[in-house]
């Protein structure tokens, strides 16, 4: 153990005497005896200088070290801890609290908060509750890989934009995607199908077609891309044959317009005929579909799949749809019922075409009037299917984004957005989600993280888990960002040592058990919480190949005593302390700002269109 005791390199034994050889010769013109001079020299060296050191004891495993700190600092309270103190400070105060019960605090400061503050006291203006939505028309690759592209679309107040002809701009080959693609590609892949009732975009009727609601349930089966493949040809000639055989009975002035799918679309009945979506097509195999994931290279990194400013891409594991493509096959009427992102995460969407998709989008600050409304139909928020009365959100002065996406479009869905979407043409759309390294990214995610755990709902992202990977691998430029990580971290180490000591002072014996390449995060199996470092794990039926992962509260819930009940730590605590105490806020490298003009609405459609200079 090497600790620092001062700049004075002088040899000194005990009680800061100096040793005899250094005393004068006999021949020294000191009257003084010995004894006298030891004294005199002494005292003119003043009081000896001491620096204090408490060994604190730290257990990982098997494993016992020290760290070595100064007596002299004063005591910190625990509910004075902050960021600013070091590791080995948040530990000191962890042990002198001698916490008795449960510590449960939160991931979040709100004095940390980022997001928008909103007047909700003035009623918005009717025409202010169809917001036009942002549309951006890059006019070179250029523009795609600008900057203000990525401030823009990460902007808290822009809950939605619409990259227009993206894929133009970009040469990405969407064919790739095509139908006739898939079907070459891998005709055998597993499609899950939604069977559901096709009616208007902007209407969700009942079951007896006597009224509006909110519920929109559909049933779950599954087939092949061969086989959905056959059935959306099928369903787009029979449409084919349908308006030939009604624009037969029309006049010849009617016969010369062109039916676009839009219209098709507004002819239907409020409660039509039976359709199937087909949903959830999973393209994570990089063997079964390289050349469609390499041609997604080609997207500004933040759109990428994965990219180093990617929180999903520091999971460490696959999460299916997340970190990882999914295809949708549809048919006119395709609903993607109202949701958030899991998380809260952004999403990205491109329309392969050739038809339309019709959107509809809500800023995160309403969400909880939106769940409001789910409870009052019946429906859960989180987990169940629902398509939002569009008179009811007006009425409630919540403002609806709505727009079309072309094939080519690519829809950028900001963090907590709410979203439905309809299938307005036959078409086939690919997502993922994204999670940039932003604060207001962050703190949604975050808060999504705590809302779950109340509603007993499993986080999708382990972001505890993230978020210390995040501080080890990623140099941070963002004060907010920081500062939110930082905080995290903070309380994770708090929770892990307080927890710790209370299964030792217990008698519980905690085993080390460092963490695997590729090993994903844990969850609880009864709660769907996320548990981090401290593991509680029994054997099922005894059964020495079927481990079981608990968090604490239901190991006791299980077993008061928790016996048989095995404690694992994957990190030591010097670990997680040296990750905490050297992951700091860096320089940020100043990026030239581009003005952004913004035109007109165009006709037609309300959006806002903006073009990149």
């Amino acid at each position: 153990m090497h600790h620092r005791s001062g700049s004075n390199k002088k040899k000194r034994k005990e009680g800061g005497v100096q040793s005899t050889d250094a005393l004068p010769s006999s021949s020294s013109s000191s009257s003084l005896g010995t004894a006298d001079f030891l004294k005199l020299k002494a005292l003119s060296d003043g009081p000896p200088k001491e620096l204090k050191i408490r060994l604190i004891k730290v257990e990982s495993g098997d494993r016992e070290t020290f760290i070595a700190s100064e007596v002299e600092e004063k005591r910190i309270p625990l509910q004075e801890i902050s960021i600013k103190n070091t590791a080995s400070e948040i530990i000191r105060a962890c042990k002198n609290a001698r916490v008795t019960g449960k510590f449960k605090e939160s991931y979040l400061l709100p004095a940390f908060s980022v997001k928008p503050v909103l007047s909700t006291e003035q009623p918005i203006p009717r025409e202010k509750l169809n917001p036009p939505t942002p549309s951006i028309y890059l006019e070179s690759k250029r523009d795609a890989f600008s900057p203000v592209l990525l401030q823009f679309c990460t902007d808290s107040k822009n809950p939605i934009t619409v990259i227009r002809g993206l894929a133009g701009s970009l040469r990405l080959n969407l064919g790739l995607f095509s139908t006739k693609s898939l079907v070459e590609a891998n005709a055998d892949q597993m499609v899950e199908v939604r069977t559901q009732v096709q009616q208007p975009a902007d209407e969700n009727w009942d079951p007896s077609g006597t009224g509006q609601t909110w519920p929109c349930e559909s049933s779950r089966s599954h087939t092949t891309i061969a086989k959905y493949a056959q059935y959306q040809a099928s369903s787009f000639q029979e449409s084919l044959q349908e308006e030939k055989g009604s624009d037969d009975e029309e006049d010849d002035e009617e016969e010369k317009k062109p039916t676009t799918a839009l219209q098709i679309s507004s002819k239907l009945k409020p409660v039509g005929k039976i359709i199937k979506f087909g949903t959830n097509i999973d393209l994570s195999d990089p063997k079964r579909w390289k050349p469609q994931l390499q041609e997604l290279q080609k997207l500004p990194a933040f759109m990428r799949v994965s990219s180093s400013g990617n929180m999903l891409s520091h999971v460490g594991h696959t999460i299916l749809g997340m970190n990882t493509v999914q295809l949708y096959m549809k048919v006119p009427g395709s609903r993607t019922p109202g949701h958030q992102e899991n998380n809260n995460f952004c999403s990205v969407n491109i329309n392969i075409g050739p038809g339309d998709c019709e959107w509809f989008a809500v800023h995160d600050n309403y969400w909880g009037a939106i769940s409001d409304f789910c409870e009052k139909h019946g429906v859960d928020y989180l987990t169940g299917s629902w398509w939002p009365v569009l008179d009811d959100l007006y009425r409630a002065n919540i403002p609806v984004y709505r727009f079309v996406q072309r094939p080519g479009d690519l829809v950028w869905i900001n963090a907590g957005t709410v979203h439905w979407v309809q299938a307005v043409g036959w078409c086939n759309n690919i997502a993922w989600n994204v999670g940039p390294l932003n604060a207001y990214q962050y703190q949604l995610a975050l808060e999504r993280l705590e809302w779950n755990e109340v509603k007993k709902v499993k986080s999708i992202v382990p972001m505890i888990h993230v978020s210390w990977n995040v501080a080890q691998t990623v140099k941070i430029s963002d004060p907010d960002t920081y500062k939110m990580i930082k905080h995290c971290l903070l309380q994770s180490i708090k929770h892990i040592q307080i927890l710790r000591d209370q299964l030792v002072a217990g008698g519980k014996k905690i085993s080390y058990q460092s963490r695997v390449k590729d090993e994903p995060a844990y969850y609880c199996n009864e709660c769907d919480v996320e548990v981090f470092d401290l593991l509680f794990v029994t054997s099922e039926n005894g059964s020495r190949k079927m481990y079981t992962v608990h968090c604490e509260d239901c190991a006791r819930e299980r077993n008061p005593a928790l016996t048989n009940v095995v404690v694992l730590e994957q990190y030591r605590m010097e670990e997680l302390m040296s990750t905490y105490d050297s992951f700091s806020l860096v320089m940020h490298l100043h990026v030239k700002h581009t003005h952004i003009h913004i035109l007109n609405r165009v006709q037609g459609i309300k959006s806002t269109v903006i073009f990149l200079k």
